[in-house]
């Protein structure tokens, strides 16, 4: 049996029977955890879906890399920005639907190692979790990739996959030369490298469903997957937003609840106004202490965590509009306890 995780020193005895029976304990007794939204498209600072929004192809969109420095990055102040919050887990882009990668990966050189800011973003913040006790989820966008070329396409799953280029993005892979299959087992790599290097992890949080809802699904292998990442850490809650299969151990619905069917679940929702990338036009328009609460009070109602979000600022700082008010938030619950 491994060491128990430092998130769940409190479950041992229940850990050593069962560690992922551990681990759901924990996560209904959590409550509340951090959430954000950090990567290229923070630089232009025009919302996460920059890409496909304005278009932007693929060569002109990864030249981001040469300014990501990530100067401000702290690990250690999002990890005591949680615990003074009130949060007992951080969730942190891994990889958005551009691609890039906030992680050290063998399977592409598109990732913050290989940017200026020359660090392993994710490593550092699995350490600073493991120091405070936290738990560490991991994002990673499943069903959309806006860069691999063999990532779900247009054709098949919806106009939303992929920006709509004109002319055709000359990297893509089309017609019989498209294989999805490529595209999963690379999924399935890099996941195996989240769960190899960095420590225990608490939940592999996957995004993008809207895609392999639209198209044929079972071409993704998500119970394999599931099953894969299981075997690799037996504690990892595996979690598919509202739920894909309804075999994930818990559903992460934005901005409300969903029917869980008893199972756990978790509310994400963000400080900025339909946004979760920093976007500098939403500044000032940003959820105050009494909305926040009112959120967790919305989702201790229906059972659920919050998952509150944030997005860094360009150089990776925490957003200075964000830290004062999840602070506040904070000492009331120091104060009164969670809302019922």
């Amino acid at each position: 049996m491994a060491p128990v995780p430092s998130y769940l020193a409190d479950y041992a005895d229940l850990y050593a029977q069962d560690p992922r029976a551990a681990a759901v304990q924990w996560f209904r007794d959590a409550q509340y955890g951090l959430f954000l939204h950090f990567g290229l498209y923070s630089l232009l600072g025009r919302h996460e879906w920059v890409q496909l929004r304005e278009k932007i192809y693929v060569a002109e969109y990864a030249k981001l890399l040469d300014d990501f420095t990530a100067e401000g990055f702290g690990a250690e102040a999002i990890a005591d920005l949680a615990l003074d919050s009130g949060m007992r887990y951080v969730n942190l882009t891994t990889r958005h639907h551009d691609s890039f990668c906030l992680f050290a990966t063998e399977q592409t050189h598109f990732h913050a190692v290989n940017a200026p800011c020359g660090r392993d973003l994710i490593g550092e913040l699995a350490a600073a979790c493991a120091d405070r006790g936290l738990g560490l989820c991991l994002y990673y966008s499943h069903g959309r990739d806006w860069r691999h070329p063999h990532a779900p396409n247009n054709d098949r799953w919806g106009g939303s996959a992929r920006p709509q280029y004109d002319p055709p993005e000359p990297s893509y892979a089309y017609g019989a030369d498209h294989d999805l299959q490529i595209y999963v087992e690379f999924l399935r790599a890099q996941i195996e490298e989240l769960l190899t290097n960095y420590g225990p992890i608490a939940a592999i949080w996957l995004d993008g469903i809207a895609v392999p809802l639209k198209g044929p699904g079972e071409e993704f292998r998500c119970q394999e997957l599931y099953d894969f990442i299981h075997a690799q850490q037996p504690q990892v809650l595996v979690s598919y937003k509202q739920g894909f299969l309804g075999t994930e151990d818990f559903f992460a619905p934005e901005h409300q609840a969903v029917d869980t069917g008893g199972k756990p679940g978790e509310i994400c929702t963000t400080m900025a106004p339909k946004s979760w990338g920093y976007t500098e036009a939403v500044s000032g328009q940003h959820l105050s202490a009494d909305e926040v609460w009112a959120k967790l009070a919305d989702a201790r109602a229906a059972n659920c965590n919050l998952l509150l979000n944030t997005g860094p600022l360009p150089d990776g700082s925490l957003d200075p509009e964000d830290v004062p008010t999840l602070r506040a938030v904070g000492e009331r619950l120091r104060a009164e306890g969670f809302p019922e």
